[in-house]
């Protein structure tokens, strides 16, 4: 089977398709003959070695897919070759086949294509943690999100809309800002024209919003800190800017706000019984047509690459899936 390889950190020339020998599963984990893939930004950290988590070289990057078991390790019972499924892990998804852990995989409702498939794993399970489990989202209360275009982002408007919020978009220019309002969002801030802390007082008669889901860090997080409600929750899941903001502690004192990580992977290992929980809610609403993972572009897999370089320089909007074959859908 082929597969990309990175044998040194970096973007290209350092990724290259090879002939790799195929994959085996130990007990607990599934080998899925690969449909489709898509992008994330914690991919282009992988293979630049600015991941939390370090993978030593040569390895096959890419953590979301969807497509067909090919077969199953001794203690797996969930699924069967044959099935159709979806999920994510860390490494090994630009392959025309990879291993995941049966845990990280879920059975696709007919009705979804392989291509909205593998949108969908790693983003709507992190942002259903981190709204459901750190941000305690209620119904009617107010959804703030930061780098609200990017894949994180429109997750995040997305699962707002359905657990009953008000979301607020915040993005960098207008044609973003309207794929936005396309998913759900109530309200849009451009944050390059406006003024972010005085529009969102407008937007909240000076209340503040509940929740802030925030993937970019970099200087908008102090500015949207200093407009939570009092109880509010600050959601970290990335830094997209590529700068680790650093808050000053008395505005969390004055607001009475707390500061919450996400990290989806962590969830899964600590609390693999809520995860599983949370995984069969989404794919269970995705298949009732709760759900709407916007996919912007579809490309071969042989140019993963080069999707990669254009998430690496911001270029992209939503979800990039590339597909491992023509006839895919």
């Amino acid at each position: 089977m082929q597969g990309l390889v990175c044998r040194e950190y970096g973007l290209p020339p350092r990724l290259a398709f090879e002939d790799l020998p195929e994959p085996t599963p130990s007990a607990d984990e599934v080998v899925v003959e690969v449909d489709a893939c898509s992008i994330s930004f914690p991919d282009v950290l992988i293979v630049q070695n600015r991941y939390q988590t370090k993978f030593p070289t040569p390895f096959v990057p890419g953590g979301e897919l969807s497509g067909t078991v090919r077969a199953v390790g001794s203690n797996v019972v969930a699924f069967k070759r044959g099935d159709r499924v979806a999920g994510f892990g860390l490494t090994g998804a630009f392959a025309e086949q990879a291993t995941l852990p049966a845990s990280r995989l879920g059975l696709l409702p007919r009705s979804i294509s392989a291509v909205t498939a593998a949108s969908f794993p790693r983003n709507y399970t992190t942002v259903f943690h981190a709204l459901k489990d750190r941000g305690r989202l209620q119904t009617g209360e107010t959804l703030l999100v930061l780098g609200a275009a990017g894949g994180i982002g429109l997750a995040a408007i997305d699962l707002g809309r359905t657990l009953g919020a008000r979301v607020i978009a915040c993005a960098s220019t207008a044609e973003r800002l309207e794929l936005c309002r396309q998913q759900g969002a109530t309200d849009l801030i451009n944050y390059v024209e406006g003024d972010l802390r005085a529009e969102l007082t407008a937007l909240t008669d000076g209340r503040g919003v509940d929740v802030i889901v925030d993937t970019v860090g970099g200087p908008l997080a102090e500015r949207a800190m200093r407009n939570m409600a009092w109880n509010g929750r600050y959601l970290v899941i990335g830094f997209a800017s590529g700068e680790v903001p650093k808050i000053a502690l008395n505005i969390p004192l004055l607001k009475g706000c707390s500061i919450a990580g996400v990290l989806i992977g962590e969830f899964a290992r600590h609390e693999p019984d809520e995860f599983r929980h949370n995984m069969d809610q989404l794919f269970a609403w995705l298949g009732d047509g709760k759900l709407n993972p916007y996919v912007a572009r579809v490309m071969p897999l042989a140019r993963a690459t080069e999707a990669l370089v254009a998430m690496s320089a911001r270029q992209t909007v939503g979800k990039t899936v590339l597909v491992a074959r023509d006839d895919v859908q």
